[in-house]
């Protein structure tokens, strides 16, 4: 049998009014969700509050959340974050505007991984692998969040391109390598610079084509380009507190890559597994079917060797770095959806046709109960959502507003025109998907925005300690207070409290607990306030005064 040229694309090609239609989609799946909330729980409040640090004028070097150095991250994200609210923060609210970063470092994403598949699988597929990377389900929601995922996304599809060019354009292909691995280290740390180390390994060791001259000059001024950006930030942290910068290194280095063992291998091959099986659908599905359905041919293509090494170095390292959590396999999504354009165009008419119409039908559906979620939320009927669910119980309603309403139904009336009308071919289930994840996601960013905020923010909580606080009121101090709530205290109220886990008694006037069950600070305490956020069931906050010397 006569296998299909993979780089033959004659049959397909994008005018610029189907590139209008791209850039469409991409916008409109990407801006909903950037503005109008306050920063959620957990992880946005938790990167917002080192943005704040250094919005104040303090030194980026040490990331600080709430007075204290967190250096859960080093600092790429957070400057951005902070020049992005300089600028747009006359605009924007502050969080808002720091949000927007989250865009810039994603839009990077999709053009380096569009210019990777344009030049090693033909002209067409460049949109093809953008649609099938923002099509993945793990990625909608995070890339819409104060994240510092999202500006390691951006580096490792830098380096993606480096590599795409290695063996042309040795120079320049080792220099976005490079840089893409520093990107990738100034955001997350030594975890995705190590899965790039390994890949550029094994793709020589593995695939003949490799082992050029030329490839080993790319890797070659790729370690030069990374040497200053995985040096300078670490110097720097030495420079300012040797004290901090051992515990970075323990912790980032020595704890991360120690501790293997068969149940922590076991735990991290569950963990990404269960990541992967429902966030890079429907990409991984096709990815699969491309080494499958591709056979010898298929591997001897350069973008497939390079998703195949990258991809196996990113899940090797998983498995083997105890402490990794789901989030690290982000960066899977990228070349999951590399090998995936190599191969759409060979999938069978039947699993294709499959495919868009799941992605119809599930989509419709989606859509469907979050318009009829809607209603419940807005006028109490029908009941029975209600009784079926818990959090539209205790969520509380939403008041009626015109230019939502009619903003979802026109979204929802061009999105049963947009799947009517598409062509025919494998082509139509991706872009079909495209279209129904977007869809999905700007409906509940216009008609539940203001109840999901309600559900997700500390805000209340914050103000809530704050009007049982007496003018001049002191210190404070805490037990038990998650960084995430505490970036929202200093945020919203400005009050950065002394936590007993970390400082010693200060014998304020005022002990703010947080836990799970009603706490007994002792006798010399009288409770002032109680709080939660809106339909928790585990988070308790509780403000007490000083009474007694006790």
């Amino acid at each position: 049998m006569t296998r299909y040229n993979w780089r033959d694309e004659a049959h397909y090609t994008v005018t610029p009014a189907k590139a209008w239609l791209y850039v469409l989609l991409i916008a409109a799946w990407l801006v909903p969700g950037l503005a109008g909330h306050d920063p959620w729980k957990p992880d946005e409040a938790e990167t917002f509050g080192p943005v704040l640090h250094v919005l104040s004028g303090n030194s980026w070097v040490v990331p600080m959340l709430a007075g204290e150095p967190f250096l859960e991250a080093p600092p790429l994200y957070t400057v951005t974050a902070a020049m992005f609210a300089k600028v747009f923060g006359g605009v924007l609210p502050t969080h808002d505007a720091a949000r927007l970063t989250s865009a810039f470092f994603v839009i990077l994403a999709m053009v380096f991984l569009k210019l990777s598949a344009r030049r090693l699988l033909g002209p067409t597929q460049g949109w093809m692998a953008v649609l099938l990377f923002i099509g993945c389900v793990g990625l909608l929601v995070r890339a819409h969040l104060i994240a510092a995922d999202n500006a390691a996304l951006a580096g490792f599809a830098i380096a993606l391109y480096g590599f795409s060019l290695a063996l042309t354009k040795p120079a320049a292909g080792g220099l976005l390598l490079g840089i893409g691995a520093g990107i990738t280290f100034l955001a997350k740390g030594v975890y995705p610079p190590a899965a790039l180390l390994i890949a550029a390994l094994l793709l020589p060791a593995v695939f003949p084509a490799w082992r050029s001259r030329s490839y080993a000059l790319a890797a070659a001024v790729g370690l030069v380009a990374l040497a200053p950006l995985i040096i300078v930030w670490p110097a720097l942290l030495h420079q300012e507190s040797p004290a901090l910068f051992d515990l970075w290194l323990r912790n980032e280095v020595v704890a991360s890559f120690s501790g293997i063992t068969w149940q922590s291998a076991i735990g991290g091959l569950r963990i990404v597994l269960e990541a992967l099986l429902w966030g890079a659908w429907p990409a991984l599905p096709v990815a699969l079917w491309t080494l499958w359905d591709g056979g010898r041919q298929g591997l001897s293509q350069p973008a497939v060797q390079l998703g195949v090494a990258t991809f196996g170095a990113l899940f090797a390292l998983f498995i083997l770095t105890p402490h990794t959590q789901a989030l690290d396999a982000l960066p899977m999504l990228l070349p999951v959806a590399l090998i995936a354009s190599a191969g759409l165009h060979t999938l069978r008419r039947g699993p294709a046709a499959a495919l868009d119409w799941f992605g119809i039908m599930t989509f419709g559906l989606f859509a469907a109960m979050i318009w009829l979620g809607w209603v419940y939320l807005v006028t109490g009927v029908p009941e029975f959502v209600g009784r079926r669910s818990y959090y539209f119980r205790s969520g509380g309603s939403l008041d009626f507003q015109w230019w939502r309403f009619l903003l979802a139904a026109t979204m929802t009336a061009g999105w049963m025109g947009f799947v009517w009308r598409i062509g025919r071919g494998n082509r139509r289930a991706l872009i079909n998907w495209a279209a129904g994840i977007t869809l999905t996601w700007m409906l509940a960013m216009t008609l539940w925005l203001p109840w999901m905020d309600r559900l997700k923010t500390y805000r209340p909580v914050a103000l809530g300690v704050a009007k049982h606080l007496p003018p001049g009121h002191g210190c404070v101090e805490s037990r038990g207070l998650a960084q995430a709530p505490r970036a929202m205290l200093q945020y919203v109220a400005g009050i950065v409290t002394k936590r007993l886990e970390t400082s010693p008694p200060a014998y304020c006037d005022f002990l703010l607990l947080q836990s799970e069950r009603d706490m007994d600070p002792g006798p010399q305490w009288k409770r002032i306030w109680e709080g939660r956020r809106a339909i928790d069931k585990t988070e308790r906050f509780q403000l007490y005064r000083r009474v007694s010397a006790g």
